[in-house]
């Protein structure tokens, strides 16, 4: 089953996760996916892409039934910095990527989701960074935005207790844009697209840049740190105690 589906039709690209049997879990093979539809729609000259997912969920972040890679510091360095590739090829994006979220996005799901330049979520989506739990860290440049979106306060008490919040305390926190009745996410998001794909694209492109640009002091130094952060947690073991 290919890992990720791709359709593009009258300047909108969309793009589905498609690991229904997992909730999309990440696996390496989903990363690439998702990474080629993202070139694949530059390169169609998408003005917006709508990103979503497969079945029940969004994205239920990295998935913990596949084998422990076994594997150095520096593979794990590789792995990480590909992962990270998605948040890089979506804030260079040209044009506008919206994500539209529904049942679960949390871990990688939800640093997908943010780093996206729009939100959707369905009133029933949940969110959540389970990382500091499980013994990973956060991968996503979600150590530069997060707080810059939610503040510091509120990004500690989501990064360090890791609980799942509804979309509704989402949209209250200013994390994600719009909650939309159940099963309206990908309509919704597909309206917005239609919208900023009737706009002239160049004002479009540059607004989304200048806008990440200021936000996106510090982000490659983010990014590093998040990497270095991976390869000790991978070192240190299951849970952090070695």
């Amino acid at each position: 089953m290919v890992s990720v589906d791709y359709e593009a039709r009258d300047g909108i690209a969309r793009v589905h996760l498609n690991r229904p049997e997992r909730l999309n879990a990440v696996t390496t093979e989903l990363t690439e996916g998702l990474l080629a539809a993202l070139d694949r729609a530059a390169a169609d000259g998408a003005r917006a892409v709508v990103l979503a997912g497969r079945g029940r969920a969004f994205c239920s972040g990295h998935d913990l039934k596949e084998p422990v890679p076994v594997e150095t510091a520096i593979e794990t360095r590789r792995r990480v910095d590909r992962l990270q590739e998605v948040t890089r090829r979506i804030r260079a994006f040209p044009g506008v990527v919206i994500a539209a979220v529904h049942g679960y996005a949390v871990g990688a799901g939800c640093e997908f989701a943010l780093c996206c330049d729009l939100i959707v979520a369905d009133e029933h989506a949940q969110f959540g960074f389970p990382e500091v739990g499980l013994g990973l860290s956060v991968t996503g440049g979600i150590s530069a935005l997060l707080p810059k979106i939610v503040g510091l306060a509120a990004a500690k008490e989501m990064l360090l207790l890791g609980e799942r919040f509804a979309a509704a305390k989402a949209a209250e926190l200013g994390l994600i844009n719009r909650v939309v009745p159940a099963g309206e996410h990908e309509k919704a998001a597909l309206e917005w697209a239609a919208t900023v794909a009737a706009r002239p694209p160049v004002a479009v492109s540059l607004a989304k840049q200048v806008l990440n640009q200021g936000m996106d002091g510090g982000m490659a130094e983010a990014l590093a740190t998040e990497a270095d952060h991976a390869v000790l947690t991978s070192v240190v073991g299951e849970y952090g105690h070695g």
